[in-house]
C-alpha cells in the first residue's frame, strides 16, 4: 500500500499515523510538506493528520486548506485516491470542500482530551469494513473545535446515504447527549464522502493502535485499508 502523510506547520500527529501505517501495512509512508505542489503518482492513501495547523489561527484548518499541496490532493481525490483526515485533518477536509459541514467550537468551550466510545454505524467502506455494524470501540479525542455542524439538508443526506461512519455513544452503544464530548449534531464523530473514498473523523485511531498505548481499537481501520489495496 502506497501512502503519504501531509505535514503542515503545527501538525503533531504526523509521526503517530506514520508509525501506525508502517506497523500495520509494512510500508513506510512518504512525508509530504504542505508547500509541495505535487504528490507521488500511484498513491492508495493520503493521510491528513491531527494537530494545530498554522496554530489554528483564523479558523481551524482554514489556512491549511489553502496550502499549495491542497490542489493536488483535490485532484487525487477526484481520481479516486483514498483520503483519511483525522482531527485537524477532518477540519482541513471540510474547509477545502472535500467533506460537507464544519467543525466548530466545542459546546462547553473547553479543550477535551480523553477516551470516548464510538459506535460504528457504517461498515460498507474501505475504512470500516473490518468493524462490525453497531460495534462499540474506544478511541481518544483531543480537540477544542470538534463540534460537527451542518444544515438540515446536509444532515439528511448524510443519514439517508449511510455516510455517518462513527457516532459518539455510551458503552452500550447509545448515542446519548452525555456521551457526546463536544456537542456534535446527531453525535457525529466521522463522515464519508459520497464515493466513500474520503473519511474525516475527530477521534484518533492511530493513538489506540498498540497495546502499549492502552488498546488496539484503531487497528482494524488500517487493516481494512491494507486489505483494500493489497
Amino acid at each position: 500500500m502506497k501512502s503519504v502523510v501531509i505535514v503542515f506547520p503545527g501538525s503533531n500527529c504526523d509521526r503517530d499515523i506514520a508509525v501506525t501505517l508502517t506497523k500495520v501495512t509494512g510500508h513506510k509512508p512518504q512525508m509530504v510538506w504542505h508547500r509541495d505542489t505535487a504528490l507521488p503518482e500511484g498513491l492508495d492513501l493520503i493521510a491528513v493528520p491531527g494537530g494545530f495547523s498554522y496554530g489554528d489561527y483564523l479558523r481551524c484548518g482554514a489556512m491549511a486548506a489553502n496550502s499549495p499541496i491542497i490542489a493536488d490532493i483535490k485532484k487525487k481525490a477526484a481520481a479516486g485516491v483514498h483520503i483519511l483526515g483525522i482531527c485537524n485533518g477532518f477540519q482541513v477536509l471540510t474547509e477545502c470542500g472535500l467533506l460537507p459541514g464544519a467543525l466548530i467550537r466545542n459546546r462547553d468551550l473547553k479543550f477535551v482530551c480523553r477516551d470516548v466510545h464510538l459506535r460504528v454505524d457504517q461498515t460498507d467502506s474501505p475504512f470500516t469494513h473490518r468493524y462490525a455494524a453497531g460495534q462499540v470501540i474506544r478511541i481518544p479525542v483531543a480537540h477544542h473545535d470538534g463540534n460537527y455542524y451542518a444544515d438540515d439538508e446536509t444532515l439528511n443526506a448524510l443519514e439517508g446515504d449511510g455516510r455517518v461512519a462513527f457516532r459518539y455513544c455510551n458503552d452500550n452503544g447509545e448515542p446519548t447527549d452525555d456521551a457526546n464530548p463536544n456537542g456534535s449534531l446527531k453525535n457525529i464523530a466521522g463522515i464519508l464522502n459520497e464515493r466513500r473514498t474520503v473519511l474525516g473523523m475527530m477521534p484518533h485511531p492511530e493513538r489506540l493502535s498498540d497495546d502499549r498505548l492502552g488498546g488496539h481499537d484503531g487497528v482494524p481501520m488500517f487493516e481494512t485499508l491494507l486489505e483494500r489495496f493489497s
